[in-house]
């Protein structure tokens, strides 16, 4: 007896409010830039070039007793945030204190970390630094560009495959899903101003992944149902496939969440804003494939005989294979 989380024969009207939900992700991209301009992200290390060092320790952290020790120091921009997670234990306190690149150096020096050491041991004799993590400004600044250059080529790449593999229609409407996870991603990681480096950036890659296999699941049964039924409305094919698909889509999504689930709340506090990231665009994925991809393929249109080939649509590649 197989396992159905929804019945055999859905007949979900996906695209009655059409207009609201396009309306409603214009709207909320438009408001994830604004937070994003306005709040700005809260780089790493990796980007913003310093040092980071954790500290661990039995006494409550008192994030003001921390940077009066430091102030001495004249270190200029000095961050401090308690970490908390749900694994330490009562007496595991644990802190990261993020110090910026030192004007003239590419990296703080030994000998400061060793005097930043010295002064947190002032509140707390016993207590550990069990890492430290160091990033120059130049080294830093080649990141962010190696960053922006790797989500832009996986960008591009799906931009044409999705074209060869079915029609331009079919590749603006992945690409707007696609550009809409990664921005209301980093709108949501403004907005809570968690922690955005390289692991952020290996998530937003693993979240157009996940995304472009779940819209191109969709855009093949479309394909198959768009020859299959040559007189109904594109949108009643559309409703068709969408219904079609919504166990695989709902299974897999689903399973996806659990497993993530269980990193967010076993997983600590250093893989968390990674698992965050993915969390939530397996969410706006899985919502984007049919109330972005789909609308915009409803609202382009597409040519309905895929038996003949289309001398701008790239149909002469449609039977390769995934």
């Amino acid at each position: 007896m197989r396992l159905k989380l929804v019945p055999q024969d859905t007949n979900f009207d996906f695209f009655k409010y059409a207009k609201a939900t396009f309306g409603a992700s214009v709207v909320a991209m438009i408001l994830s830039i604004g937070i994003w301009l306005s709040m700005g992200l809260n780089f790493g290390i990796d980007f913003l070039g310093g040092t980071t060092i954790r500290t661990e320790s039995a006494q409550q952290i008192d994030v003001g007793a921390y940077r009066a020790v430091l102030e001495p120091l004249g270190l200029g921009d000095v961050t401090i945030t308690e970490v908390f997670d749900p694994t330490f234990a009562a007496d595991q306190n644990v802190a990261m204190v993020r110090i910026q690149a030192q004007e003239g150096a590419e990296s703080v020096t030994p000998e400061i970390i060793l005097a930043v050491e010295e002064a947190l041991r002032g509140l707390d004799p016993e207590m550990t630094f069990p890492s430290v993590e160091s990033v120059g400004p130049k080294v830093s600044g080649e990141l962010i560009q190696t960053a922006l250059l790797a989500v832009a080529a996986a960008l591009a790449a799906l931009l044409v495959y999705i074209w060869l593999r079915f029609e331009w229609q079919f590749s603006v409407g992945a690409i707007a899903a696609l550009v809409h996870d990664i921005v209301l991603t980093i709108g949501l990681f403004s907005l809570l101003q968690i922690r955005f480096d390289l692991a952020t950036i290996a998530a937003l890659l693993t979240i157009i992944g996940y995304s472009i296999n779940d819209t191109v699941v969709i855009f093949d049964r479309l394909r198959e149902n768009l020859i299959k039924y040559k007189q109904r409305a594109l949108r009643d094919v559309m409703n068709l496939s969408a219904n079609e698909t919504l166990s695989r889509t709902l299974m897999t999504s689903g399973t996806t969440l659990i497993a993530l689930i269980a990193l967010l709340v076993l997983g600590g506090d250093v893989i968390r804003g990674f698992v965050f990231a993915i969390f939530w665009g397996v969410i706006v994925g899985t919502y984007s494939s049919i109330y972005v991809a789909k609308n915009v393929v409803l609202m382009i249109g597409v040519k309905r005989d895929w038996s003949k080939p289309s001398s701008g649509g790239g149909t002469q590649f449609a039977d390769i294979d995934a």
